[in-house]
């Protein structure tokens, strides 16, 4: 049976005081590993391949969070090229008191897949069927553009 390829994936976790800086909130660079680490899932499991990270764009931090909130990361395949995918991630921090949710995060991150000999092999064409979807894959192939004229 052919499987439908994965295109985004969800990672929950919560947000213990190791990660935090002198004011109490989770640390930017704490924040942008775990930001990588869904990118690289996300975008492996959809090219069922290794993959390493090219570049990071427009990380965006809205608001802190805190040591104790869950923060939930939500990835997913924005655009593919020829042997790289560009994925959203978008950051919700949870209270777990109030169950109020924000948006905390936004950033985009293009990886290229990779052989095991460590050179770079095509990715599987995204197919954009939802109007959302063809959306992100136009707004990514713009990012695109910019990236190559920078």
């Amino acid at each position: 049976m052919d499987r439908k390829r994965e295109k985004s994936l969800y990672m929950t976790e919560l947000m213990t005081p190791d990660m935090a800086n002198f004011s109490g909130n989770v640390h930017g660079g704490c924040l942008l590993k775990l930001l990588d680490r869904v990118a690289y899932a996300c975008a492996a499991r959809y090219c069922g391949s290794y993959v390493v990270t090219a570049s990071l764009d427009n990380v965006y931090f809205k608001s802190p969070i805190k040591v104790g909130e869950l923060a939930t990361f939500m990835a997913n395949v924005n655009y593919t090229g020829r042997t790289s995918l560009e994925v959203g991630v978008k950051v919700l921090a949870e209270d777990l008191h109030t169950r109020e949710q924000r948006h905390t995060n936004s950033c985009y991150f293009t990886m290229v897949a990779m052989s095991p000999d460590g050179t770079p092999i095509e990715v599987p064409a995204l197919e954009p069927t939802t109007d959302i979807e063809q959306k992100l894959f136009r707004a990514g192939e713009m990012r695109r553009e910019l990236r190559a004229e920078m």
